[in-house]
């Protein structure tokens, strides 16, 4: 049996692939390929040995890993992690994944290949922020390309507004079902500037939900922030370049500024079939966004004339056009509680260890005894209303 209970349908928000070292460069303009970096691996849990031998062993898994991989069965998810999960970063591998997993869609996220095109820095040059980007979403398309089930999510910055239309132009004929923004000002502009509003408008048009991301913005706060005179605080994983504690209470931040420029600059209104979701970025601080940007709209439209032309409440912009996934420890219940049931997302993070071992299970407990529609919309409709073109109406497969 699949881990997914067959009793419903899950549409998974949120699962990654496992960059190899050449993720990159194999599938870059010939003339970059010398100039892009290599995928590293020094700021995670997965170690350089453990890379070598996979790149050792032709960039896979030897066939008696992948073979107690697979008998795992429905216990994958709670025991295969990271670079050594079943279908990391072989597409076939992930075909038999899925199946394990019995989730009828999952959004597929890059991990480590986004430092260059998300960069924050002014001193990356557009060609390689760009050509980086490409290389990345001609793979993650290829990646994708053998199960329908896997709905491949393409990465572009838009620090520059004609270099990013090229590539959303490219993208969406590769078959990409999403493209990751990173969560910051688009060089020095807002998201709701008009020299953007072609990228919006087409994303709109060709259907394509846009996406936000941990790893899309610097992952620290500024250092001044961790200066309080005693020792450095170590990240969750032990070292030093991941979420800190500081970090992880902050994080919400980007993704709020964000979305905040999108209302206020008038995005989601000018744009109503826009559709867009916060991946990875944690809930919480959704329902207090809501009231807040209702109140800001009702008292600052007064001098803003910005906000005069505004048809439907923030939260009603929010609640039709974008969804939340809320992370395994947090009490989904809880905010729909606070806001409305319309907004969030399951997702399982496969095969990253911040998913949990059981997150079904941990998103039950939370849901507690709300109705079996409440349940619907989380586990799947939500999903389905981001991305209308995900339904699966036939029953799903026996696990072979």
């Amino acid at each position: 049996m699949p881990y997914a209970p067959a009793t419903r349908d899950f549409y998974d928000a949120d699962s990654h692939i496992m960059e190899l070292p050449d993720f990159l460069k194999k599938y870059a303009d010939p003339g970059l390929r010398d100039e892009l970096p290599e995928v590293s691996y020094s700021a995670s849990i997965v170690t350089d040995e453990e890379v070598a031998v996979i790149m050792d062993q032709g960039g896979k898994h030897s066939p008696e890993h992948v073979a107690a991989q697979v008998a795992l069965g429905d216990r994958l998810i709670e025991t295969s992690k990271e670079i050594q999960a079943l279908g990391a970063f072989d597409s076939a591998d992930r075909t038999r994944a899925m199946d394990l997993l019995g989730f009828r869609k999952q959004l597929v996220f890059a991990t480590h290949s986004v430092a260059l095109p998300f960069s924050a820095s002014s001193k990356v040059e557009p060609r390689l922020r760009y050509g980086a980007a490409r290389a990345h979403n001609r793979h993650m398309a290829d990646f994708c390309a053998s199960d329908d089930r896997l709905m491949g999510v393409a990465v572009i910055p838009l620090d520059d507004p004609d270099l990013a239309m090229a590539e959303l132009d490219a993208v969406l004929g590769q078959g990409l079902e999403a493209v990751w923004i990173p969560h910051r000002p688009c060089g020095d502009r807002s998201p709701g500037h008009v020299d953007l509003d072609a990228f919006w408008a087409r994303l709109a048009e060709s259907g394509t939900p846009f996406v936000l991301h941990v790893g899309g913005a610097p992952l620290q706060l500024a250092k001044a922030w961790m200066n309080n005179g005693r020792a450095p605080t170590k990240d969750w994983l032990g070292g030093g370049e991941n979420l800190r504690t500081k970090d992880i209470a902050l994080l919400h931040e980007g993704p709020e500024a964000f979305l905040t420029m999108m209302v206020l600059d008038g995005v989601l209104e000018r744009h109503p079939g826009l559709r867009g979701a916060s991946v990875e970025l944690g809930a919480g601080w959704v329902p207090e966004l809501l009231r807040r940007l209702d109140w800001v709209v009702k008292h600052w439209s007064r001098n803003d004339a910005n906000l005069q032309g505004l048809s439907r409440t923030p939260s009603q912009q929010m609640t039709d056009q974008l969804a939340f996934t809320p992370f395994v420890f947090e009490e989904v219940g809880a905010f729909i509680d606070q806001s409305n049931p319309d907004l969030y997302l399951f997702s399982s993070d496969y095969p990253h260890i911040e998913g949990g071992r059981n997150p079904i299970g941990r998103f039950e407990s939370s849901l507690g005894e709300r109705d079996p529609s409440v349940r619907d919309k989380f586990y799947a409709e939500n999903f389905l209303r981001i991305f209308p073109r995900a339904r699966v109406t036939h029953p799903r497969a026996a696990v072979a």
